[in-house]
Order: C-alpha cells, then sequence, then structure tokens
C-alpha cells in the first residue's frame, strides 16, 4: 500500500460501484475492491460488513431523515401529505448523488439477491413509516397505506429520475409522483 489518503469510505464506495459495473457484482471481491481504493482488506472492513453493504450503507440515514420528517410535520396535514413531505426531504439526501445512483441503481438491477436485499430496505423504510405515523396517532389501515403510497412514489420517482436524460431535481419528481398517485385516488 501507498501513502495514507482521506476518505477510504468514499474510495471504496466508489471503486467497488465502478468494479461492479465492470465485472459484475459476483464476480467482484472485496480484495479487488480494496486494491482498487489502495487500501488494505482490513480497512475494507472497517467501513463495511460486506461488499453488499457498499451499496446499501446509506439506508438508514434515509429512514431517520423519513421518520424525523414525519415527526416534525405540522399536525394539520393528512398522513399522504406527511409521507410525501418526508420522502421529499429524503430525495433532498440523495439530489447531489445522481451519478452514484445510477450506478447503484444498475448495479442492483444485475443482480437477483441485490433486488431482494433493496426489496428489503424498501420494505423497511415503509415499515418505519408507519410506525412514525402511528406515534403521530394515525390509526391502521392508513397509517400502513399512506406509508407504502409514500414508499411507492418514492420508488416510482427514483426511477424516473436516474432514467432523466437531462437532471432534474428529485424532490420536485417526487412532488410530481404523488401528485399523481393522489390524482389515481379521486378517479
Amino acid at each position: 500500500m501507498g501513502r495514507w489518503e482521506p476518505d477510504a469510505r468514499g474510495r471504496l464506495m466508489l471503486a467497488a460501484l465502478a468494479l461492479y459495473t465492470e465485472r459484475g457484482y459476483e464476480q467482484t471481491t472485496v480484495a479487488d475492491i480494496a486494491q482498487r481504493a489502495g487500501v488494505t482488506e482490513r480497512t475494507f472492513f472497517r467501513h463495511f460488513t460486506d461488499k453488499r453493504e457498499v451499496l446499501f450503507e446509506g439506508s438508514g440515514a434515509l429512514q431517520e431523515t423519513v421518520v424525523a420528517a414525519i415527526e416534525a410535520a405540522p399536525a394539520s396535514q393528512t398522513p399522504i401529505d406527511v409521507v410525501g413531505a418526508a420522502m421529499v426531504r429524503a430525495a433532498q439526501m440523495l439530489q447531489e448523488r445522481r451519478d452514484f445512483a445510477r450506478q447503484r441503481a444498475a448495479a442492483i438491477a444485475a443482480n437477483p439477491s441485490l433486488q431482494e436485499r433493496e426489496l428489503l430496505k424498501l420494505a423497511k423504510l415503509g415499515a418505519a413509516a408507519a410506525a412514525a405515523l402511528r406515534e403521530r396517532g394515525v390509526r391502521e389501515p392508513a397509517a400502513g397505506m399512506a406509508a407504502e403510497i409514500g414508499v411507492a412514489v418514492f420508488k416510482v420517482a427514483f426511477e424516473q429520475w436516474i432514467a432523466d436524460r437531462q437532471p432534474v431535481d428529485f424532490a420536485d419528481r417526487i412532488q410530481e409522483t404523488l401528485e399523481q398517485a393522489k390524482a389515481l385516488t379521486n378517479a
């Protein structure tokens, strides 16, 4: 290894994503990632439990952002608007990382086990949002439905956002998608 360089975590994430794109997830080892990033395998394991977590490390922060936004929302807002605003707040976290998000989505789409992990992450996000809504006094089934709609809006808006040829604001994309979902229920 060469001279110490800062941001090992960031370099590991970029190296992993590049290798997943070049070789595929299954064909990439932790040793490959560490070598590309210019660190040891030991350093890799200080930052991540396994090579899969490189792609999912931000899910906890995303969930915390959504829950905090739900908790802080005005009491006068409807459950669907509360969840929509929380998803907009989550989008703001990702806005500056669009290229990374696109590459991450491509790596996940190419591997069934990563797709499964992504679905589990979204299910946890929905469960956390529903629990936060219940804490606000929203009863079931409204809390669960609003949370699931919010996650579906986030997922659809995310897919559109990364597919857009011209960069658009992810929060705007979520708001548009939420309005479409609300229009469906008024039909």
